[in-house]
């Protein structure tokens, strides 16, 4: 099936794609990699009349080096661009393992990390990971910048706090603490995943104070707290113990659905899971 039809605008620089946002309002969106959009678009569930590519603004890509030792990661980076990328392979291996195995070739080569995050899909990697490495989103509007945590901006399924004519323009990801190790690990039949869990683990005494966080199974991320303060100073092998506990514990008060990614007792059997071996590959 073919879209409705619409008019396609291609602006050079930031200020004109902000102002075509604001001046066709509701009737615009903007276009990164239309790896969700276009779907969206050729199925008729969504229409714009105005579709704003935004691939000619500079600046919007690449990854760049922080003043705090943190990086920024341009919003229309591909994850095929961010898998390879030298700074996010030696910074942040685990997003770039992330990244290269996100859904297939083609969307990887196409698809944006900042389209989708704005998308929101709730069957999606990369936010997840995101919210345990404390990531923060800049973005630019009409009455110019703001930042906004990565955990407050997914809001529900395909909703989040991105406001009228706003644009992501990228996201921050903090320098991270010493001796940190880092993993996700997910799973699902459908090139998305049924469920996804990362987590972070910091050097603290004897043991590890840990920041989990299962994504996929609801509308937006969870972070499970009680899981962390379970497995909080625990040695190798005993964290590991008690954070696959204490998820499949917190797994069944958290709010799952059926869907065709699977059952919402099979998703919830999956964050123990996905749980335990994300904490052993931080461990290793």
């Amino acid at each position: 099936m073919l879209p409705r039809r619409f008019e396609l605008h291609r602006p050079t620089t930031m200020a004109e794609a902000l102002n075509l946002l604001a001046g066709f309002g509701d009737e615009a969106a903007p276009y990164a990699g239309g790896t969700e959009l276009l779907v969206a678009l050729k199925a008729r569930v969504l229409h714009y009349g105005h579709i704003v590519d935004l691939k000619r603004v500079p600046g919007l890509r690449g990854v760049r080096e922080m003043a705090d030792g943190g990086l920024a990661i341009g919003a229309l980076s591909t994850h095929h661009e961010l898998a390879d990328d030298a700074l996010i392979r030696a910074r942040l291996p685990a997003y770039a393992e992330l990244s290269g195995n996100v859904a297939n070739i083609r969307v990887r080569v196409a698809g944006t990390l900042g389209g989708n995050l704005c998308f929101a899909e709730p069957h999606a990697d990369p936010a997840t990971l995101l919210c345990a490495l404390g990531a923060q989103l800049r973005l630019a509007g009409p009455t110019g910048e703001r930042v906004l945590p990565m955990r407050e901006f997914v809001l529900g399924e395909f909703t989040t706090a991105r406001e009228e004519g706003e644009l992501l323009l990228c996201i921050e990801v903090p320098a991270r603490p010493a001796g940190e190790r880092a993993a996700y690990r997910a799973f699902g039949h459908l090139e998305r995943p049924a469920a996804g869990v990362a987590v972070a683990a910091v050097p603290e005494g004897r043991g590890w104070s840990w920041c989990i966080w299962v994504g996929a199974v609801s509308g937006r991320p969870v972070r499970l707290e009680e899981v962390e303060a379970a497995a909080r100073g625990l040695s190798g092998g005993e964290a590991v113990q008690a954070i696959e506990h204490k998820a499949a514990l917190a797994a069944a008060s958290l709010e799952v659905h059926d869907d065709i990614h699977g059952s919402a007792d099979y998703k919830r059997h999956l964050v123990s899971v996905l749980a335990r071996r994300a904490a052993e590959a931080c461990l290793r």
